[in-house]
C-alpha cells in the first residue's frame, strides 16, 4: 500500500518554512508605515500552522530512502501546494486579488516564470514587493535542488546523464539533498549579495536593488515596476545581464570551482561554451539587424539588444524595451531563443542546451549511419558514449514538449485568445520564460486581462515546465502506481 506519510511530512515542512518567510516582508511594511503588516502576519500564522500540522500528522512514517512513486509525488506535490499558501498574501494584501489571479501570481514567482497579473507595481506596498521577490528566490534555489538531486535519479528528460556529475542519491534521498542543498545554498546567497550589491554601485536604491538581485539570480524576472528595468539606468541593464548569465549556469560547476580553486570545470564544460556561444551570435545578428533596419549602430541599440537576448534565453523575462517593436526577424527570434534556455542544474529554464547538444549529436550518428550502413557509432557528450536510454530520455522529452505546446496552444485558442497570445502565451508558460508576444501579453503588457481559465491552463503550464514535463505525467499513468 502506498504511504503518503514521507512526502507529507517533507511538504509540510516546507509550507511551514513558506510561512516563517512572510515575516520578513512583514517587517518592511511595519518599517513603510503603511498599516498592511497584519496581511503577512495572518498569512504567516496560517501557513506555518497547516504545515506544522501536516508535518506532524505524519511524523511517524518519516524514513531514510523515498520509493520512486513517493519521489516523484514529493518533486511535483511541493510546487502544487506552496503556491496555494504563498497566493495568501495577494488575497488579503492590497491587491484583494481573486484567488485565481493570486494563484497564479504565485505560481509564476515559485516557477521562476516571471508572468505577472499585477500592474501599477510602483503603487504596492514595498511588503508586498518583497514577497514576489521571495517567492523566486525561493523558487530558484528549489529548481537547482530538484534539477542536481531528483531529477537526475528519476531519469527524467536526459537529466541521468548528469548522475555521475553529481550525486549518488536514490535510496538516500532526503539526507544527500540537505548537504546538496548546503553547498548549493553557499554559492546561491554569495551571488545575490554580489548582485545587490553591484546594483546598489550602478545607481538602484537598497531595495530595489534587494529584491532585483533575488529575481535575478533566480532568473525569475518578477520586477518592482511596470516598466521592468527600462525604469533604470544603462549601468544596471549591464549589470543584469552580467548576473543573468551566471544564473544560467550549472550551480555545481560553482561548487567544483570553490572546492578546486580552478575555474576548469567552467572553462571546459560542453553546454557553457555551447550556451556562451549561442548568445554571442544571437546578440551579433539581431545588432545587425537593427543597424541595417535603422541605418544606424548606437550603444543603447547594443546595449538594448544583449538585455533581452539574455533575459529571454535564461527564462528570467525582464524587459528594458519592447522587442516587439524591432522587427519581424526580432519577433521570431524572441520566441524560438525563449525554447531554448540555459544550462542544467541552473535556475534557468525552457528545454536547456545539453538536450540540443545530444539530440543534434544522435542526428550526427544517424547521419553518418545512412553514410556507412555497417559501420558503428555512438553519440558523445563531454567526450562520455551517451547510451540509448539517456537518448530516449531526451527525444522523449522534446515529443512531449512539442505536443504539449500544441495541445495548450489550442485550449487557449479555445478560450476565446488570439493566435499570437494563444501561442507565445503557452510557450512562455511552458518555458517558464515570462512575457509572451503580442500587445496584451507581451513585454510592454501583462497576463491580468486574460480570462480566468486561460490563467488556470497557463498556471498548469508553469508546473509542467518548471518540473520537466515527465515527472507531472508520470504520476497520471496506472502503469507508474503498478510499478
Amino acid at each position: 500500500m502506498f504511504d503518503i506519510r514521507p512526502v507529507a511530512y517533507v511538504i509540510g515542512l516546507l509550507v511551514a518554512v513558506l510561512g516563517a518567510t512572510m515575516l520578513l516582508p512583514m517587517l518592511v511594511d511595519i518599517a513603510e508605515g503603511r498599516g498592511e503588516w497584519y496581511v503577512f502576519l495572518q498569512s504567516s500564522v496560517l501557513t506555518m500552522f497547516s504545515g506544522g500540522l501536516m508535518a506532524l500528522a505524519s511524523a511517524n512514517g518519516v524514513k531514510q530512502g523515498l520509493s520512486i512513486q513517493q519521489t516523484f509525488l514529493l518533486t511535483t506535490g511541493v510546487w502544487l501546494i506552496l503556491p496555494i499558501f504563498g497566493a495568501l498574501p495577494f488575497v488579503l494584501g492590497a491587491t484583494e486579488a481573486r484567488f485565481v489571479d493570486a494563484f497564479f501570481e504565485a505560481m509564476s514567482g515559485l516557477t521562476t516564470t516571471g508572468s505577472t497579473v499585477l500592474s501599477g507595481l510602483e503603487a504596492l506596498p514595498k511588503g508586498l514587493l518583497l514577497w514576489r521577490g521571495l517567492l523566486q528566490w525561493l523558487g530558484g534555489i528549489g529548481i537547482i535542488v530538484v534539477a542536481m538531486v531528483f531529477l537526475p535519479e528519476l531519469r527524467v528528460g536526459g537529466m541521468q546523464i548528469f548522475r555521475t556529475e553529481s550525486f549518488d542519491t536514490m535510496g538516500k534521498i532526503l539526507p544527500r539533498a540537505t548537504e546538496i542543498s548546503a553547498s548549493i545554498s553557499t554559492i546561491y546567497v554569495g551571488l545575490t549579495l554580489a548582485c545587490a550589491v553591484s546594483y546598489g554601485v550602478a545607481g538602484m536604491g537598497v531595495f530595489d536593488a534587494t529584491v532585483h538581485a533575488m529575481t535575478t539570480i533566480a532568473t525569475g524576472g518578477f520586477a518592482n515596476y511596470d516598466a521592468s528595468f527600462g525604469a533604470f539606468n544603462p549601468m544596471v541593464e549591464y549589470m543584469a545581464a552580467i548576473f543573468m548569465l551566471l544564473a544560467a549556469l550549472p550551480f555545481v560547476r560553482y561548487v567544483q570551482l570553490t572546492a578546486t580553486r580552478s575555474a576548469k570545470p567552467l572553462l571546459k564544460d560542453r553546454q557553457i561554451r555551447a550556451f556562451f556561444g549561442t548568445v554571442a551570435v544571437l546578440v551579433a545578428v539581431l545588432v545587425a539587424w537593427r543597424a541595417l533596419s535603422m541605418g544606424v549602430q548606437t550603444e543603447e541599440m547594443l546595449r538594448k539588444t544583449l538585455f533581452n537576448v539574455v533575459s529571454i534565453i535564461t527564462g528570467t523575462g525582464y524587459a528594458s524595451q519592447d522587442y516587439g517593436l524591432w522587427g519581424p526577424l526580432a519577433v521570431a527570434v524572441f520566441f524560438f531563443i525563449g525554447l531554448i534556455g540555459g544550462c542544467a542544474g541552473s535556475t534557468a529554464c525552457s528545454i536547456k542546451v545539453f538536450r540540443y547538444q545530444l539530440l543534434f549529436a544522435s542526428i550526427g550518428v544517424q547521419l553518418r549511419k545512412v553514410r556507412t550502413p555497417h559501420g558503428v557509432f555512438m553519440p558523445r557528450y563531454d567526450g562520455r558514449p551517451v547510451g540509448e536510454e539517456v537518448l530516449n530520455s531526451v527525444i522523449s522529452f522534446f515529443v512531449f514538449f512539442v505536443v504539449t505546446l500544441g495541445v495548450l496552444s489550442v485550449a487557449l485558442g479555445m478560450t476565446g485568445l488570439d493566435l499570437i497570445t494563444s501561442v507565445s502565451g503557452a510557450a512562455a508558460a511552458l518555458a517558464n520564460i515570462g512575457p509572451g508576444l503580442g500587445p496584451e501579453i507581451g513585454p510592454s503588457g501583462n497576463f491580468g486581462g486574460l480570462n480566468d481559465t486561460a490563467k488556470w491552463m497557463l498556471s498548469l503550464g508553469m508546473l509542467l515546465g518548471r518540473l520537466e514535463l515527465l515527472a507531472v505525467y508520470a504520476l497520471v499513468t496506472v502503469s507508474f502506481w503498478r510499478a
